[in-house]
């Protein structure tokens, strides 16, 4: 504790005295920061006596009505918004151009690669509480004779170059087996070194060894129907929904230095009762190249992880009283104790550290996962000062 205060002392002393010297401001907000309607008076400069804003450049996910793995891109100037976005599934990208009102009004026209305007959305676009922009509203045709609904959510990527994180989908339907397969990870754009192959290594391994363990448990499945007698044959009328696999990713943030990404696991087995849901994560030091774990976090020998347990166990205890006694106190106190197999799905945010505990860990089924944000205020006398999560240390 004393090592991080004296760290933080000095980096404040620090910006005390460079703030003295040039009279300017040295902490700058982060290229993605939160607005609200119109950028914030940190976000804008003079120049010749006129104020300007500083350009914002934004990600979103989502979907116009049932069209889901939308990624879009835009770059929000002042009331001004250029950018454009593709479907994940096709992959041609479509330009975008319009507004946002002092009223947070959207609207943006998209056009086709000859220039031709194809579209428009028009909705609000609104800040939450974590300072994430959520645009929703309606797309159009041009006519408006085609009408239909869209919803998107800002990603916490805050990259300083020009840099982005596509979604990849590996898609497979093996009639033979009875499976479907649908699944998608992040790739970081390239780089002139390279910074994030192995980071784009590491995504693409983690969701290729579900997909060698998934499909190894369907052939046995395969296997074993067909040494029963008394199976019947997989058909049409009776396989049912077949054996199913979904993995999609949520980015809890992406920084030149750090990258933290929550993949969701859905899977089902012909005949089951019903879906299994699962999460895991991915946590990269893209400066140190290495895949993070929970302990790389903190002070060797310190009690971290008790810190993180006390903080969960209460919160749970604090959600059970709205979720009609899904959460039983004697399963919080046993899936969210100070063991660390309890905390193997864990993401990097600017709050705090997000703990997913997968169903049946701490509650029923019919309750689904849960989770709970540890704020840093609750660990920072365990943080390493040479570690990830000092910058978020106030």
């Amino acid at each position: 504790m004393a090592r991080l205060a004296v760290a933080l002392s000095l980096l404040v002393t620090t910006v005390g005295l460079n703030g003295c010297r040039r009279q300017v401001t040295v902490s700058q907000p982060p290229p993605n920061a939160p607005a609200a309607g119109l950028p914030s008076p940190q976000q804008y400069h003079q120049d010749n006596g006129v104020t300007l804003a500083t350009p914002q450049t934004k990600f979103f996910k989502g979907s116009i009505g049932a069209q889901l793995g939308l990624q879009m891109k835009l770059v929000r100037n002042g009331e001004q918004v250029t950018g454009s976005y593709h479907y994940q599934r096709i992959g041609a990208t479509i330009d975008l151009k319009g507004t946002v009102d002092k009223d947070n009004n959207l609207t943006l026209e998209e056009y086709d690669a000859g220039g031709k305007q194809t579209g428009v959305f028009k909705g609000t676009w609104m800040t939450d509480e974590d300072g994430l922009a959520n645009l929703a509203g309606n797309w159009s045709t041009p006519s408006n004779e085609k009408k239909t609904a869209f919803s998107l959510h800002e990603e916490p990527i805050e990259f300083s170059a020009k840099v982005e994180l596509v979604a990849k989908q590996i898609k497979e339907n093996n009639k033979k087996l009875n499976y479907q397969i649908n699944a998608e990870y992040p790739q970081a754009s390239a780089t002139i070194d390279n910074q994030f192959e192995k980071f784009n290594q590491e995504a693409r391994n983690l969701v290729n060894r579900r997909l060698v363990e998934f499909k190894k448990n369907v052939a046995q499945i395969a296997k074993e129907a067909v040494s029963d007698p008394s199976a019947e044959p997989a058909t049409d009328e009776n396989s049912g929904p077949g054996n199913t696999l979904e993995i999609g990713y949520e980015v809890a943030l992406a920084k030149d230095d750090l990258i933290s990404i929550k993949f969701d696991l859905g899977s089902y087995s012909a005949g089951a009762a019903h879906p299994n849901s699962s999460s895991t994560v991915l946590n990269y030091d893209v400066k140190g190249s290495k895949v993070l774990k929970l302990s790389d976090l903190f002070n060797p020998g310190s009690k971290y992880l008790k810190a993180i347990s006390s903080y969960c166990i209460k919160d749970l205890k604090r959600q059970s009283k709205s979720k009609s006694g899904l959460l039983e106190d004697e399963q919080i106190q046993s899936g969210a104790g100070p063991d660390p197999r309890n905390y193997q799905s864990w993401t990097i945010t600017r709050k705090g550290l997000e703990i997913t505990f997968d169903a049946y860990q701490v509650a029923a089924y019919a309750a689904g996962p849960q989770s709970v944000l540890v704020p840093y205020s609750a660990l920072k006398e365990f943080i390493r000062i040479d570690g990830p999560l000092l910058q978020f240390v106030k």
